[in-house]
């Protein structure tokens, strides 16, 4: 499925910018809970209701997203059409609403989507889900690939995954982040990360130097002031070598779609990793930008990326049998399956013969 992108929209700032900010974004109807976390804090989860045994998809957003993010919308408002049930998760700080405990979220926190997942895929599973999918992007991408790779087997508790425009290699993109045109998106990232820091201040008086925060202008420099000491890294190539999905890619035993556009305005196609588990598939297209993938005539859609996401799930569908038998087709759909409908009835019908 590769992807067409439009004439009418050059280059990866554009294919980045534009979908975020110039498409109109699906309407979706969530429902909201709050779930306490292991150390006393909460985090915020929107769902949305689908039918029983039907897949049900989690989502991790990026940096500063939500579940009002395009990308978030877009993916939600698709597995719904389908009749699928989903969850975004929000990232400690990410719902509306400051966290409690000393800390924030980064890109290589396994732990946290670990426990998240613990809990999410039996909750989906006692209300009828059938397959389970875990998806990410950008800087949820990372963390998902990360306790993939680090959970190896046990991460088995989800069927397949989808990691959209993860920094895999988070000095490579931080790098990136700070060069040019690109300290655009660094400067939109810190309006909102430094406001946090001055509340989380507030809750905790000297957690970080406040002025030096505030002096901040790029990643690397906020990442060594906030993001790394808060949790456990020594400084920001600490972080950034140790939290890198790039590393655990081999390790991954799950069925993984990794898509990152060659032109990402946050990844340098250089830094794309050529190697990976046979269980991992690296889909690189030219053109896409970062989490953008907008398609057809102005002013465009965001459809293409959910589909592109919910076929590759779709191939991890798993055949299940009710009154008689189904299967999913790639496109999530519940299709009949005319040689299981008659080993179905054969076997129905030896079983009344039995009974009889």
């Amino acid at each position: 499925m590769n992807y067409p992108a439009p004439c009418w929209l050059p280059g990866g700032h554009l294919q980045t910018i534009y979908p975020a900010k110039c498409i109109s974004k699906p309407e979706v109807s969530y429902r909201r809970e709050r779930w306490d976390t292991p150390d006393g804090d909460f985090i915020d989860l929107d769902f949305v209701d689908g039918r029983k045994d039907l897949p049900f998809l989690v989502l991790f957003h990026g940096l500063e997203g939500s579940s009002n993010s395009h990308y978030a919308r877009a993916l939600m408002a698709h597995i719904s059409s389908l009749g699928w049930s989903g969850a975004v998760v929000h990232f400690r700080g990410c719902s509306g609403e400051l966290n409690r405990a000393p800390r924030f979220y980064h890109s290589g926190d396994a732990p946290e989507i670990n426990w998240i997942l613990q809990r999410l895929v039996p909750y989906a599973r006692t209300r009828g889900a059938g397959k389970f999918y875990a998806t990410g992007v950008s800087l949820g991408a990372n963390a998902l690939l990360r306790w993939l790779g680090e959970s190896q087997h046990q991460a088995e508790i989800v069927d397949a995954a989808c990691a959209v425009s993860a920094p895999l290699d988070l000095a490579g993109g931080g790098g990136a982040l700070s060069r040019g045109f690109n300290m655009i998106y660094t400067r939109i990232f810190l309006e909102t990360l430094k406001p946090k820091c001055i509340a989380k201040l507030a809750q905790f008086p000297g957690l970080f130097n406040r002025d030096a925060m505030l002096q901040s202008r790029d990643l690397y420099a906020f990442d060594n002031i906030v993001t790394a000491p808060l949790h456990g890294y020594l400084s920001t190539e600490d972080y950034w070598h140790r939290a890198s999905a790039k590393h655990v890619l081999k390790d991954i035993t799950v069925p993984t779609l990794v898509l990152n556009a060659r032109n990402d305005p946050f990844l340098p196609a250089k830094y794309l990793p050529s190697q990976a588990s046979d269980k991992v598939t690296l889909e690189y297209p030219e053109h896409g930008g970062h989490v953008g993938f907008a398609v057809g005539s102005m002013p465009g859609k965001l459809n293409w990326l959910p589909q592109r996401m919910v076929r590759f799930l779709g191939r991890y569908s798993r055949l299940r049998r009710w009154n008689g038998c189904c299967r999913y087709t790639s496109s999530g759909q519940v299709a009949q399956c005319p040689a299981l409908l008659r080993l179905a009835g054969t076997r129905c019908a030896r079983q009344l013969a039995h009974a009889q």
